[in-house]
């Protein structure tokens, strides 16, 4: 016969389990057609995941979908629902292992993996505001703010609105700013980053990303090329699997060369490592698979002295980059802010963190519709 003690433990214990997950889409009211060098691209649209404990305390995760798979998207996180129902909102390592067996067949990497970010992320949520604490003093901290680039400079831009967002950010306090390059002229991307260099002036960051889009020889002349410019980084010169070619243009062409968010574990990043290939380690959160994956890549780059500039995702990235050594700063978009609440606070460059428990901010219902 069980004691009262032990009733009212497995009572509280059961107001952790997960009741219900729906999943929704949203598409930002800033969303227009863009392009890079690789990608044109109709839609900024995101899949929101909403877990509900037994407590009623709800989680949310969102990942950035763009137009790209919808149906695939939505049938692997149809599948992985059953896994997360009944579980304890804080077994999330538990979750990771069994779901990795359970999608082992099909493969790991995939969308398999964004589905497990969604819902790991969604659980810290949860957890997090069952404890009622911000994700960051999960962790133990180490910043009190974070370092924010402003990103975009789509090649689909005309020069005009290159410059006027350039400028934007500018005002706005930013101290960086990048700029998409892969044109099929190179004469373009010099001509792009000059007027974009001309009107931010000489103390703000500028950096370009050619998304895998350049060959290892025209990588290597647009850094030449631009090397007056002070360009601080360059982003996914090579296809993220050609690791000779980004050790031979680190040694080449005397800039920075940043990497990482289109992997889905550390493999490319200890490829890189052996290969002193790298500078800057960006992890993009969905793709590795959740808060755990994030932070082992973080330890990974920071045992081997790389700074960690993540991908894309500042809502979760800001609370996490906190919580590191190396953390160098996090991308700034402002597609998803005019559709949650407590959008990240930005003063002089800087990204401070939420105070509300878990990530500290959720979507608004009337932009979310059914998936």
């Amino acid at each position: 016969m069980s004691s009262p003690a032990t009733h009212h433990k497995r009572s509280a214990a059961s107001k952790h389990r997960i009741k219900h997950i729906n999943f929704f889409k949203a598409v930002s009211p800033l969303s227009r057609p863009i392009a890079d060098s690789t990608h044109s691209i109709s839609e900024i649209a995101f899949i929101v995941t909403r877990i509900e404990l037994e407590s009623g305390i709800t989680g949310e995760a969102y990942l950035l979908s763009f137009h790209y798979s919808r149906h695939a998207i939505a049938g692997a996180l149809k599948d992985i629902q059953p896994l997360a129902l009944g579980r304890d909102v804080s077994e999330t390592g538990r979750f990771i292992a069994d779901y990795e067996k359970e999608s082992e067949y099909f493969g790991h990497a995939g969308i398999h993996r964004w589905a497990l970010g969604s819902i790991n992320i969604a659980m810290w949520d949860a957890w997090g505001k069952t404890l009622g604490q911000p994700i960051w003093r999960l962790f133990g901290v180490c910043h009190d703010r974070v370092p924010l680039y402003g990103s975009g400079g789509w090649l689909s831009y005309t020069i005009d609105e290159l410059l006027a967002e350039a400028k934007g950010y500018v005002k706005r306090g930013f101290h960086a700013v990048k700029v998409k390059v892969g044109s099929q002229e190179l004469e373009r991307d010099v001509e792009r980053l000059t007027r974009v260099r001309e009107a931010v002036g000489a103390h703000v960051n500028v950096m370009m990303d050619a998304n895998q889009g350049l060959t290892a020889g025209s990588a290597l002349r647009l850094a030449e090329l631009v090397r007056p410019l002070r360009i601080a980084w360059f982003e996914e010169p090579l296809p993220h699997t050609d690791f000779d070619g980004y050790a031979h243009l680190r040694r080449q062409a005397g800039i920075s060369l940043a990497m990482g968010e289109r992997e889905f574990d550390t493999v490319a990043l200890r490829e890189l490592i052996h290969r002193s290939a790298l500078d800057l380690w960006q992890p993009d959160i969905l793709r590795l698979g959740g808060v755990e994956a994030w932070r082992v890549s973080a330890a990974l780059a920071g045992a081997h002295h790389i700074p960690v500039l993540p991908h894309y995702y500042k809502e979760y990235d800001v609370p996490l980059l906190m919580t590191i050594p190396d953390a160098f700063g996090s991308e700034s978009f402002d597609w998803v802010d005019p559709i949650i609440t407590h959008p990240i606070r930005m003063e002089n460059g800087f990204a401070y963190p939420q105070s509300g428990p878990g990530w500290g901010f959720q979507f608004k219902d009337h932009a979310l519709s059914d998936l």
